[in-house]
C-alpha cells in the first residue's frame, strides 16, 4: 500500500508539471492495479466533475487501455467519434467534456506501471509539442518508481547481512555488492529533482550502513561521502569522476578533504575510517 501511495504522488506530481508546461486543461492518471490487467484513476488535476475519479479502464480497452496494452503514446482528436480506440468509457469521458485525449504509459522494466492522459475540451490536434512533455512526464515517473524499486530490493538485500551493534563490517561478494549499489544509488540521489523523493532515497541509504549512533567526530559533506563509497566500491578516481559527473582533480580534492576529516593518510584507510563511523555499509 505504502507503494501506491507513493506511486500515486509521483503521478500526482507529474501530472501538474505537465499541464504547467503544455497549457493543457485537464490531466488525469493512475497506477496499474497490483495482479490485475488494468488502471484505476486515481490523480485528477483541472477536471471540473468527478466522473474520471477511481474509473477502473481495463488494458486494450478505451484510449489510456490502448496505451497499456501497446506500452506505446496513443492519441485521439475526437474521443467520442473515433474509429481506433474502443467506446466503454464515453459517458465518463463526456461527462468531463472531453474530446481531445492523449495517454502515455509508464513503463519500469517492460511492464507498464501507470498511465498519464492530458486532454482538451475542444476537437483539435493536440501537436508533438504536447505529445513530447506527456512523454517526459511519464519518464520523471518511471525514473522515480526505478530508484524506489531498487532502494527496497536493496534494503532487503542487505538488512539478514547488517552486523549486529559493535560487529564487524560484513564481506565477502554479496556485501561488495550492497556497497556498489549504495554508492549507485548515492550518484543518482543529486540527479532526482523531486526533494521529497531525493531525501528519501537518502535516507534509505543511511539505512545500508552500520547501526552506529555516532560518527565519532566525523562531518562529511554529501559530496565527500559519494566519493568515499565508490573508493569503497573499489573504483579509481577517474571511474568516480565519471559516475559522479565530476573532474578527476575535483574528485581528489574531496578525497583529500575527507581523508582529513577521518584522520587518514590512505584511501584505504579512509574506507575504514569511515565503516567504524557508521558512515558507510
Amino acid at each position: 500500500m505504502a507503494a501506491d501511495v507513493a506511486g500515486a504522488v509521483e503521478i500526482s506530481g507529474a501530472l501538474a508539471r505537465l499541464r504547467r508546461v503544455t497549457g493543457l486543461p485537464v490531466a488525469f492518471g493512475g497506477l496499474v492495479e497490483a495482479g490485475r490487467p488494468r488502471v484505476r484513476i486515481s490523480e485528477l488535476s483541472g477536471t471540473s466533475t468527478p466522473a474520471l475519479r477511481a474509473l477502473a479502464v481495463t488494458s486494450g480497452n478505451g484510449l489510456g487501455g490502448k496505451a497499456v496494452a501497446l506500452a506505446r503514446p496513443c492519441a485521439v482528436t475526437d474521443y467520442s467519434s473515433s474509429r481506433q480506440i474502443t467506446h466503454e468509457y464515453d459517458v465518463p469521458v463526456a461527462a468531463e467534456g472531453l474530446r481531445s485525449v492523449l495517454a502515455v504509459p509508464v513503463v519500469v522494466r517492460r511492464r507498464v506501471r501507470g498511465v498519464l492522459y492530458g486532454a482538451l475540451r475542444s476537437a483539435q490536434p493536440l501537436g508533438d509539442r504536447t505529445l513530447s512533455a506527456a512523454v517526459a512526464a511519464a519518464r520523471d515517473v518511471e525514473q522515480a518508481l526505478v530508484v524506489r524499486d531498487e532502494a527496497r530490493g536493496l534494503l532487503a538485500a542487505a538488512r539478514p547481512q547488517l552486523p549486529a551493534d559493535g560487529g564487524p563490517a560484513p564481506s565477502g561478494p554479496g556485501w561488495e555488492r550492497v556497497r556498489e549499489a549504495h554508492a549507485a544509488l548515492r550518484a543518482l540521489a543529486p540527479r532526482i529533482v523531486d526533494p521529497a523523493l531525493r531525501a528519501e532515497l537518502l535516507a534509505a541509504c543511511g539505512l545500508l550502513t552500520a547501526p552506529e549512533p555516532a560518527a565519532r567526530g566525523a562531518n562529511l559533506a554529501p559530496r565527500e561521502l559519494d566519493v568515499l563509497a565508490w573508493v569503497a566500491a573499489g573504483a579509481t578516481n577517474a571511474a568516480v569522476a565519471d559516475r559522479l559527473g565530476l573532474r578527476p582533480e575535483t574528485v581528489k580534492g574531496y578525497l583529500r578533504s575527507a581523508m582529513r576529516k577521518l584522520g587518514a593518510h590512505t584511501r584505504g584507510e579512509a574506507v575504514a575510517a569511515a565503516r567504524r563511523a557508521g558512515l558507510l555499509p
